[in-house]
């Protein structure tokens, strides 16, 4: 008897023609009416899931009788209630390092577009205003030479760290729960608390997991601590942001600029920030490149047979736990 598998988000064609090969797979299906009706029925009698971008919890997996793990197309894991999956013996894996270079790229492109703005003046020449030169209003910031504060100087971080240091002969500040002496070395980097970053820094990129210490970790007093002329970048997760105080920010000119790749509600159809010029808004794309996509699902298809085979998967979340 073959195991069972849920499919719970849209994954690759490909993966998915394996997982039906090899395994009774279960997708679930938006067009098919309640989602997380979908899910609790599919889960009973499941032995693995695999996908990415849904909340799963107590309230959808309390039919699983018995799943073992549950492989996630992602690096960030806030959709899932990572205690109640160790209580309940089932394994979290996750995709780290594989997308770690394309959204630094995409950091990156939001730091600059923002910087110099890209989305702003790209609208209003469009528009017919560039009637004659451009005068101040037009007016970006430099980059090479300047500060870059990096929160959280992870993977990711060092990634978006490196090019800064290398690339643009940038100063690299960084803040995080913990120092990284090594990492730090190789780009010149200083560690400091958040207020001197914040105080200090040009441009400043979010770059940290969200968790209960970096839940609205940026919120009015600490966008209060920024240079007007900075730039902010968040490519974690929205929730590590105050997106009122961010749009308060922006209107009072008390920051220059901000990118974003992260909102605290996703997908966003509508909201405040898209009627400011100085944010540049993209739809959560820091990972969105047929390369990188191909190289995460294939990790989380490999974690999953491996975990279903009964050996733990590379990439455990909750590794401590069991």
């Amino acid at each position: 008897m073959k195991q069972k598998v849920v499919v719970f988000s849209q994954i690759d064609a490909e993966i998915l023609q394996r997982l039906q090969q090899d395994y009774d797979v279960t997708v679930i299906n938006p067009k098919l009416g309640d989602v997380q009706a979908q899910i609790q029925e599919a889960v009973v009698d499941a032995d693995g899931m695999i996908g990415a971008g849904r909340v799963l919890n107590a309230s959808h997996l309390q039919s699983a009788k018995h799943l073992k793990v549950i492989s996630s197309v992602s690096v960030g894991y806030d959709n899932y209630d990572v205690d109640y999956l160790s209580k309940q013996g089932i394994w979290l894996a996750h995709t780290p390092h594989v997308l770690t270079e394309t959204t630094a790229d995409l950091a990156f492109t939001l730091l600059m577009s923002a910087a110099k703005q890209v989305t702003r003046l790209d609208k209003w020449t469009k528009q017919g205003h560039w009637q004659r030169t451009v005068g101040s209003d037009q007016f970006g910031q430099e980059i090479f030479g300047r500060t870059l504060g990096v929160v959280g100087l992870g993977n990711i971080g060092q990634a978006i760290a490196r090019r800064a240091f290398h690339g643009f002969n940038m100063n690299i500040l960084y803040h995080g729960r913990q120092q990284r002496p090594e990492r730090a070395a190789a780009l010149n980097a200083r560690y400091c608390s958040l207020n001197e970053l914040l105080q200090q820094s040009d441009f400043v990129v979010l770059a940290v997991d969200l968790n209960a210490d970096s839940n609205q970790l940026i919120d009015a007093a600490a966008l209060a601590q920024m240079q007007k002329h900075a730039v902010l970048v968040n490519i974690s997760r929205g929730s590590v942001l105050d997106e009122t105080a961010l749009r308060d920010a922006i209107l009072q000119r008390t920051i220059f600029a901000a990118g974003l790749d992260v909102y605290q509600h996703e997908p966003l159809k509508q909201s405040d920030l898209f009627d400011l010029d100085y944010i540049v808004t993209l739809p959560h794309v820091g990972s969105a490149t047929a390369q990188t996509r191909k190289k995460m699902a294939e990790l989380a298809y490999q974690q999953l047979v491996d975990a279903l085979a009964g050996h733990q998967p590379r990439y455990l979340v909750n590794s401590q736990s069991f």
